[in-house]
């Protein structure tokens, strides 16, 4: 009587398939992640070589993240004036900075306590005028 042959799966075919599996959950996640940042591309602002001397950062572009404390002024022509919350580093309190957002923008509707992504422009007075926002 003849004898029936093995039909199983090898154990190590199971496991590289979990493994291929998992990694490509892993990659998904974080390319998500990645993609909802607009900005991503664009640096940083250092918020301490800010506050030191706005000319020496004057017509780059930047990124930053701030949260809405209160609306400075209003211009039909200029946009609007607010101070944001940003993080000056890792752990510390929270700074102040105005940000010119302008008349292109009137039609987003930005309160106060709204966290938002902004990219930024350092113009000739040294004031941040928002090139694009998108809400956090």
């Amino acid at each position: 009587m003849g004898r029936r042959a093995s039909t199983s799966t090898h154990p190590f075919w199971i496991i590289a398939t979990l493994l291929l599996i998992a990694t490509l959950i892993a990659g998904g996640i974080f390319l998500s992640g990645r993609t909802s940042d607009p900005y991503s591309s664009v640096t940083t602002l250092d918020v301490a070589a800010y506050l030191e001397n706005s000319n020496s950062l004057k017509d780059n572009t930047y990124k930053i993240t701030g949260t809405i404390m209160n609306s400075i002024a209003w211009s039909p022509e200029m946009g609007r004036l607010f101070s944001i919350e940003v993080q000056s580093s890792a752990g510390s309190d929270g700074v102040s900075l105005p940000i010119l957002i302008p008349a292109q923008f009137n039609h987003v509707n930005i309160q106060k306590g709204q966290r938002f992504d902004f990219k930024v422009t350092v113009d000739e007075k040294g004031i941040l005028k928002a090139q694009g926002l998108q809400k956090k």
